[in-house]
């Protein structure tokens, strides 16, 4: 049965404040282009956050991977960072970094790829709404 490559999937979420802002533009260009999103009192989205963690099947288990082991890693790489977090003030990850949902899924991506091996591939998809979320890598 090699060859046989499975996706897994863990589904979570966080609650988090944001405020999408570029300092090099003016208050006005900043409204205009971010909307409601650019409020200076900061507003927040109650996240789902999906990993989908793709390989083979290990023969021994029976399992890609052990989905408690991916919800350990979720829960202490990402969760615990930004969950009941304001992403601007209180991470380092966006201190210098616009957390739009798109960056928020490079981030997230970035931080759990380095746990997996190799042969695993990886695709964060993160919903700041239930209309809107976005997909990593795309």
């Amino acid at each position: 049965m090699s060859n046989q490559r499975v996706a897994v999937f863990r589904k979570t979420h966080f609650n988090a404040a944001h405020r999408l802002n570029n300092p090099a533009w003016s208050e006005e260009e900043n409204a205009r282009i971010f909307g409601k999103c650019n409020l200076p009192n900061y507003h927040g989205h109650n996240y789902e956050l999906i990993v989908r963690v793709t390989g083979e099947v290990d023969p021994n288990t029976g399992y890609v991977v052990d989905l408690k082991w991916l919800n350990d890693l979720i829960e202490h790489n990402v969760l615990q960072k930004f969950d009941h977090k304001n992403l601007n003030l209180d991470t380092e990850e966006f201190k210098h970094l616009n957390p739009s949902a798109e960056n928020i899924a490079i981030v997230i991506y970035n931080i759990l790829r380095g746990h997996l091996q190799s042969t695993f591939d990886l695709k964060i998809r993160l919903y700041e709404t239930e209309r809107n979320f976005v997909e990593y890598p795309a």
